[in-house]
């Protein structure tokens, strides 16, 4: 079996989304992961910008960092989890973690591939979570106030 066949089994079978994109933020690449997390098929995301799934408030972030990348070349995030909100297709709001690897072609290009976890549900259950410690905290002071 050829390495590139070995390599396109792994990125369609992972089971986190995976999304590689150029230096301007194109999306070159988008696993069935990527599909089931975003909701958007891979006809439908390659070709576009990244900011299909990020919310617009965080957009101008996003790029500044992406941006800084892409010049140094280099990101913390390859080995340190980053959690940002996304968008989902169907306009839901998502919590979603990932790192990232700077690719670069033969012929020089630099690209980036993202990792991505779905951590909504992770996300929404410590929020209750911590809503729930203040309540009964909340109710403690005022039965020892």
């Amino acid at each position: 079996m050829s390495d590139a066949i070995e390599l396109e089994q792994l990125f369609d079978a992972a089971g986190d989304g995976i999304v590689v994109a150029a230096a301007d933020g194109t999306i070159l690449r988008w696993n069935p992961g990527a599909e089931r997390i975003f909701g958007f098929t891979r006809a439908e995301a390659v070709g576009q910008s990244l900011d299909i799934i990020i919310p617009e408030r965080f957009r101008d972030r996003h790029w500044e960092g992406y941006r800084t990348a892409m010049r140094d070349g280099r990101t913390r995030y390859a080995s340190e989890v980053l959690r940002v909100p996304a968008l989902h297709k169907d306009g839901r709001r998502l919590s979603i973690g990932f790192t990232v690897a700077l690719l670069r072609s033969a012929d020089g290009e630099t690209a980036i591939a993202a990792f991505v976890r779905d951590e909504t549900e992770r996300w929404q259950a410590e929020r209750a979570r911590e809503q729930r410690i203040a309540e009964l905290e909340a109710a403690l002071k005022r039965a020892t106030g």
